[in-house]
């Protein structure tokens, strides 16, 4: 048998993430290994995965690649057991692709298959662009976020609510007991 520590770069990623045990994601904030370095691996802004300057097409790579993912005070990682390889992310390293109302909760879906209910845990926060888009993202988990696509975005929005806020009065949405601002709510308006 192959040590994952003979495969180098993405095979040996690849090796020790199929060798973790049990289900669920893996507990990459506990895995603090020796050896780091780099890979040519990239997060476009779309969201797709890009290695050594080609999209990674297989979906079942890239969501595994995205149960090892991990950042840090100094970047992104890929980190098993055994290896840390910084990667580069251009934005946020997943699409909330989908939003659903569940009761009182709004349950998210991202691009590589994470179910997230907006709570204190998983805020979304809205920025402005130099452009002055709104760029809204939900916390995945850890320092983690996905950006919201345009159309769910808009879904928030058509179920948003005025609020009156210490900033004024903004269109807001409740998920799990918490209320997120989206936005003035004279902009919904306009």
């Amino acid at each position: 048998m192959v040590s994952i520590t003979d495969k180098p770069g993405l095979d040996g990623v690849v090796a020790a993430v199929k060798q973790a045990p049990g289900r669920g994601l893996p507990p990459v904030h506990l895995w603090n290994p020796a050896h780091s370095g780099e890979i040519d691996i990239v997060i476009k802004r779309d969201g797709r995965w890009f290695h050594e300057g080609a999209v990674i097409g297989r979906e079942a790579m890239v969501r595994l690649f995205s149960t090892i993912l991990r950042k840090d005070p100094d970047g992104f990682w890929l980190v098993t057991p055994v290896e840390k390889l910084r990667i580069s992310v251009e934005d946020a390293p997943f699409i909330a692709v989908r939003v659903d109302r569940d009761g009182d909760k709004l349950r998210f879906l991202t691009n590589v298959g994470d179910e997230v209910v907006a709570d204190a845990d998983h805020p979304i926060r809205v920025e402005v662009s130099a452009d002055g888009e709104p760029r809204p993202y939900l916390r995945v988990r850890g320092g983690l976020e996905a950006l919201i696509s345009r159309a769910v975005f808009y879904e928030l929005v058509e179920m948003a609510e005025d609020r009156d806020t210490p900033e004024g009065l903004r269109l807001a949405i409740e998920s799990g007991g918490v209320w997120f601002a989206l936005g003035p709510a004279e902009a919904a308006g306009a």
